[in-house]
């Protein structure tokens, strides 16, 4: 719970951000614009500081930056999963459209800033207003900026749309990251007992459980293929607070909390086997059509050859000596080693370990 609300404190404070910058840069552009049009004339009590706009509108766009982060976590975390997403996008028009007439009417009753008929009285004063109509305009192309940026976070990993659109993977670069295989258990089987139909909900379901504790453990989704999925961390990231490995029970958790659902509607449990490794490898921009950065070398391999070596030994997690050996794991993790393996496709051995837990 502490992860999720710091994921959604900091969630918060980049929505603040924005919406402080984005009004601001609308009160910069209509103050000069309406200073500077031919035949407006202006009264002596409109001729505010742009200092004194600047700091109110920062006021202003502290609570509806919370309110804007509070509608958009809880529809993403409880709703968008239940509902269309057409249905999704009317219902936030609506609450949007509300929160813009109780903050332009604050605007309007303080400050006077209105300035197209500032004496407009009534509670439907912004049906007709011209100017609360360009701000609603404006808020729909900066909402859209900011979903943009958020969806092109979510997709890459936080950082990565900024090198990309500054162009450093153009050219291949050496990263050090860590990667997990995730592969749900006795697919084949389920598959067959279930028909494709039921088993793709069911795939559906289970990711769906992954992707709501991704990012409270610093994960990137790097791809998707059939009933398996690809997590990435770096270096760093993936180590700390034991987040490569802590992942992948909290993760199981989260399917046996929801096992009624899952005995109830696909007669099972899903179990899911991981291989974890990580080292260096490169990392490049990919295709002028459906473009995506593509990790190249053999960590690649290795972890994808870790994971398919948990049927041999009857194990949940396997994971690298080497990227044990850098990892200080908590007293609930128990971990036992397996004899040097050839894993296939491979000159040397490698050790690895089976990771358990009792919690």
């Amino acid at each position: 719970m502490s992860r999720t609300f710091r994921q959604y404190l900091l969630f918060t404070l980049q929505s603040i951000g924005f919406w402080m910058l984005a009004f601001s840069f609308l009160i910069v552009i209509r103050y000069f614009g309406v200073f500077e049009e031919k035949g407006v004339s202006v009264l002596p009590k409109y001729r505010l500081a742009l200092t004194d706009l600047l700091a109110f509108v920062s006021l202003v766009s502290i609570p509806f930056g919370i309110f804007y982060a509070a509608i958009e976590f809880l529809f993403d975390r409880f709703l968008s999963k239940s509902l269309s997403l057409g249905i999704v996008i009317f219902a936030k028009t609506v609450i949007y459209l509300i929160l813009l007439v109780v903050l332009v009417s604050f605007v309007v009753d303080y400050t006077g800033y209105i300035l197209d008929d500032s004496t407009e009285t009534g509670n439907d004063w912004w049906y007709t207003n011209k100017t609360f109509w360009t701000i609603v305009v404006f808020f729909i192309v900066a909402s859209l900026v900011f979903s943009f940026i958020k969806i092109a976070n979510e997709k890459f990993g936080r950082g990565v749309f900024i090198n990309m659109l500054l162009g450093k993977y153009r050219k291949p670069q050496e990263e050090k990251r860590i990667f997990m295989f995730l592969d749900l258990k006795s697919s084949t089987t389920i598959a067959e007992n279930l028909g494709h139909y039921t088993y793709s909900q069911l795939i559906q379901d289970c990711f769906y459980d992954l992707n709501s504790i991704v990012q409270r453990y610093d994960a990137e989704i790097y791809q998707y293929v059939g009933d398996e999925a690809v997590l990435s961390w770096t270096y760093e990231r993936g180590i700390k607070r034991n987040n490569a490995v802590q992942l992948y029970f909290t993760f199981q958790k989260r399917l046996n909390t929801r096992r009624n659902h899952y005995q109830e509607k696909y007669g099972l449990i899903p179990e899911f086997k991981a291989g974890i490794h990580g080292g260096t490898l490169m990392v490049a921009e990919v295709g002028s059509i459906k473009k995506e950065l593509a990790y190249h070398g053999d960590v690649i391999n290795t972890t994808a050859r870790i994971q398919a070596e948990c049927n041999t030994f009857n194990a949940n997690v396997l994971i690298s000596e080497s990227l044990l050996q850098e990892m200080k794991l908590r007293k609930i993790f128990t971990t036992k080693r397996i004899n040097d393996l050839l894993l296939k496709g491979k000159v040397q051995t490698i050790n690895i370990y089976s990771i358990s837990t009792e919690n």
